[in-house]
């Protein structure tokens, strides 16, 4: 096996990191790394928010749904959708005039477009996740950044048309990193020309390492098998509701300003 897939298949995200800042030369390869990300049309849809103030790492700490190790990580990148850049660049060029001389109606950025961004800002933060693993350095994703929209639109003052698609963590392992957490057999995730349902027997084999999970550790959540305790503990949580709402309201302000 080679070294880069060596290097992917032993990640896994990382929680406690070393008391040590990043290599100046670390930091920069994976910026650059994700610079380098495939991205749609060459247009690079998306920004890259570094936080170093400790006040924000702090607060984040708390909105995204309250993990205390993401203020200490000693590297901190949001990714963004960003449409902005090239609406103010559209804007300064004259672009929405010269459509209308042309027969075209001028437009904003709508639904596809934010999905279309939104798939930049990921590609380009695996891939600074994939070049860190590869200097020996840790990450992990927060998607909780999704949460308490109007908090964080007013911590980092986003425009309109951005959207915080991810935060990433990176840091040194504080200790030897553990084996990769396992992960669905490919038969249950790829599909030949057509989506497969799952029949009820093969989400029962599928699940069956969660099921022994539960059945030797089950929570005290009142959950019967593992399908309710993640039901309960991620699908209903508070936490994915304030998700839900902060995305509509990402949305609404991303197609109607408000």
């Amino acid at each position: 096996m080679n070294e880069t897939l060596q290097v992917i298949l032993r990640r896994r995200s990382l929680r406690a990191y070393a008391d040590q800042p990043l290599q100046p030369l670390h930091r920069n390869a994976i910026l650059q790394a994700a610079l380098r990300a495939p991205t749609a049309g060459n247009m690079m849809l998306y920004s890259i928010i570094e936080v170093t103030d400790q006040a924000l790492k702090d607060q984040l700490a708390v909105t995204c749904d309250n993990q205390p190790f993401l203020a200490k990580a000693p590297l901190v990148l949001l990714f963004l959708a960003d449409y902005q850049r090239w609406m103010d660049y559209y804007e300064q060029t004259g672009a929405p005039q010269c459509a209308a001389r042309l027969g075209r109606e001028p437009r904003t950025p709508q639904a596809g477009d934010l999905v279309l961004a939104c798939c930049d800002a990921l590609i380009a933060a695996q891939t600074a996740v994939i070049a860190a693993e590869s200097l020996g350095v840790g990450s992990c994703y927060i998607g909780d950044i999704l949460e308490n929209a109007e908090t964080v639109r007013q911590m980092f003052h986003l425009p309109r048309y951005t959207f915080p698609v991810t935060l990433l963590c990176f840091g040194y392992p504080r200790s030897a990193p553990g084996a990769p957490v396992s992960r669905f057999d490919q038969r249950f995730i790829v599909h030949e020309n057509t989506y497969h349902r799952l029949e009820p027997a093969e989400l029962a084999e599928m699940m069956q390492p969660l099921e022994e999970r539960f059945a030797a550790n089950p929570p005290q959540s009142g959950a019967q098998n593992a399908g309710q305790a993640n039901y309960l503990r991620k699908f209903t949580a508070d936490f994915s509701v304030e998700m839900s709402r902060s995305v509509r309201a990402w949305i609404r302000y991303w197609e109607e300003g408000a």
